[in-house]
């Protein structure tokens, strides 16, 4: 099925596309080369660092008997770990905390296998090359990953997102299955690894008694902001152009069609990031930038593409919301059409 667009953005043509994406890079460019240190690595950074330093607090907090502290507790570990797994993961996988390779491929393997329990070669080959390489390229990278049509709406939106915890290890084994001997016994390693500090500090630190209270707290604090995580992936992508992989347009029309930004979330910001949140537009044109020099040049590439009348796709986490549930059918169980933007290829 296709769907054509009704007009083609200005700066139609390869040559035109790739004029304009240099133009819209030089500023960029100009951007990142007048920022500090601070402002290109050591915000992020920051903020990881104290969310592994809360870590011991937030487990300490669980041995309380007074209900207010004990939920403190889930509070802070459920937000640590999001900022860990999902932001750290993330910026890690891009090689965005460091400008050195070797400390970007360290990073990888802590946040995506100790603290996500995923295989970091499959996060790169699976987000970076292929998501970002083919943002809504039908059959490569699509986000068809996330969608369940097995499902009902209402089970989908509300009680799928719970599974991430125990979905996501389960996953990582069977994709270790196909990965080289010495790559899967390193990562399923570092995922073991993870998994069971998680369990022992449960155990020894909160003082939980029985192996199943640990497991559920476990399940619990990995699971808190799994539905906003969930929708946001879903959200952002799915819903707008999809492209054949024969007629896919050039990358500045890629990704201004086929990206959305939502508002800026605290809670959502610090946990997932910018990049993930309210810069996911920024993220895919500049996606070797941080969260906060992604939030920093969004002023630059959101003018440049009213400027040159390009698509910049804003909507609220609500109204998303809304659409999927009452349009889930359509969005995420069949097939999306292809959109067709003639001279743009």
């Amino acid at each position: 099925m296709e769907t054509a667009a009704r007009g083609a953005p200005r700066g139609g043509g390869s040559g035109g596309a790739e004029a304009l994406l240099g133009e819209l890079e030089a500023r960029v460019r100009a951007v990142v080369r007048a920022s500090s240190w601070w402002e290109r690595h050591g915000v992020d950074c920051s903020i990881l660092a104290l969310s592994l330093l809360a870590l011991p607090p937030g487990f300490l907090c669980l041995r309380s008997e007074h209900g207010l502290v004990f939920v403190l507790g889930i509070t802070i570990l459920g937000v640590c770990h999001y900022t860990l797994t999902v932001k750290g993961s993330h910026l890690a996988t891009h090689g965005a905390l460091t400008e050195s390779r070797r400390w970007s491929k360290i990073w990888a393997h802590f946040f995506v296998e100790v603290c996500t329990a995923f295989p970091a070669e499959d996060a790169l080959h699976g987000h970076v090359k292929m998501h970002h390489g083919y943002t809504n390229v039908l059959g490569l990278g699509d986000s068809s990953t996330w969608r369940l049509p097995c499902l009902n709406r209402y089970v989908y939106m509300f009680l799928a997102p719970l599974l991430i915890p125990v979905l996501t290890p389960l996953v990582a084994v069977e994709r270790l299955r196909r990965a080289r001997p010495g790559a899967a016994l390193r990562a399923l390693g570092l995922i073991a690894l993870g998994l069971c500090s998680h369990y022992w500090l449960l155990r020894h630190l909160s003082g939980f008694r029985s192996p199943a209270s640990a497991l559920a707290c476990m399940l619990c604090t990995r699971s808190l902001l799994a539905h906003p995580y969930l929708h946001i992936n879903v959200f952002q992508h799915i819903g707008l152009p999809m492209f054949s992989r024969d007629q896919k347009p050039r990358r500045l029309h890629m990704m201004s069609l086929g990206v959305l930004n939502l508002p800026r979330l605290p809670v959502l910001d610090w946990a997932f990031g910018h990049s993930i949140v309210s810069c996911h537009v920024e993220h895919h044109l500049f996606p070797k930038l941080s969260d906060n020099m992604c939030l920093k040049v969004k002023p630059v590439v959101s003018r440049f593409l009213r400027e040159k009348q390009l698509p910049y796709n804003e909507d609220t986490y609500l109204a998303r919301f809304r659409l999927f549930l009452s349009r889930y059918e359509e969005l995420l169980v069949r097939a999306p059409p292809i959109t067709e933007l003639a001279g743009l290829q």
